[in-house]
């Protein structure tokens, strides 16, 4: 095991199981060689910090998260996406997949920029959060789902989905899945618990559930997962607990510290 404090180098690591790299993704990424990576969970900056505000907890807040969440103007912000996602493209294995997550404010120029690429478009799935925060202006419908794309590398790869556990899997937490049916595009999981924050909080965590689903869905075990904007590495714990290797990759050294608190426990 180890644990440095380099920039755009390895972090924390323990053998083969799971890395974390802090630093810009477009730089760790040139790291490693093409058809790297087996599946690709990405939850990419949604550029939404502008001085507005929000809910949370109950409480009027702010939506300023730093200065890696705020926009440079959609022509900048497709060519972001275009950069980053080309480089996943790059070490994502010929039959591996990729998903991403976001809101109205980021997602559909992902998706365009998928197309683009040569990504084949499988599915869009709707997560809808039960328990989603008022909309304290008043002004608009109440934000209550996200959206998650889910894309192969190309139209003549051949991807991999266990049908048959998403089908027939005990899903307690989705009130939506109904037993021996087929799992459909909207998923109503709540957003993390307060166990899975223990170590601190990072503002668009995924819960554990929504991570474990996609990771069980898409890759076997032993399979190499990356999370370019890991965050707090909830797909990292995700992977771990199922048997799967994991890369992380954030910019921020406070997340990359709460990662490594998170994966100490496990």
């Amino acid at each position: 095991m180890i644990y440095t404090k380099n920039v755009n180098k390895l972090i924390f690591s323990n053998e083969e199981k799971y890395k974390l790299y802090l630093g810009d993704c477009l730089e760790v990424l040139k790291k490693f060689d093409e058809n790297t990576f087996d599946c690709i969970f990405a939850d990419p900056p949604y550029l939404l910090s502008n001085n507005g505000f929000t809910c949370y907890s109950g409480k009027r807040a702010s939506v300023n998260k730093g200065k890696w969440d705020i926009s440079s103007g959609i022509e900048k912000d497709f060519e972001f996406h275009k950069k980053w996602l080309g480089e996943c493209k790059r070490v994502l294995k010929p039959a591996g997949t990729i998903w991403i997550s976001g809101t109205y404010h980021s997602i559909y120029l992902c998706g365009c920029v998928l197309q683009l690429l040569g990504f084949q478009l499988l599915n869009d799935i709707c997560w809808f959060k039960p328990n989603a925060p008022p909309n304290i202006s008043c002004r608009y419908f109440t934000s209550s789902h996200e959206t998650l794309i889910w894309a192969k590398k190309d139209k003549k790869s051949r991807h991999y989905f266990n049908y048959t556990l998403m089908k027939n899997g005990i899903w307690l937490e989705d009130k939506l899945k109904k037993p021996k049916m087929q799992m459909r595009s909207v998923w109503a999981l709540t957003s993390p618990k307060k166990d899975e924050k223990q170590f601190g909080k990072h503002p668009t965590q995924k819960p554990i559930d929504l991570l474990k689903r996609i990771i069980l869905a898409s890759t076997k075990e032993g399979d190499l997962v990356l999370d370019p904007f890991c965050g707090s590495s909830t797909a990292g714990i995700a992977a771990y607990m199922l048997n799967r290797r994991f890369v992380g990759i954030d910019i921020e050294r406070k997340y990359i510290d709460l990662s490594v608190k998170r994966f100490r426990m496990l």
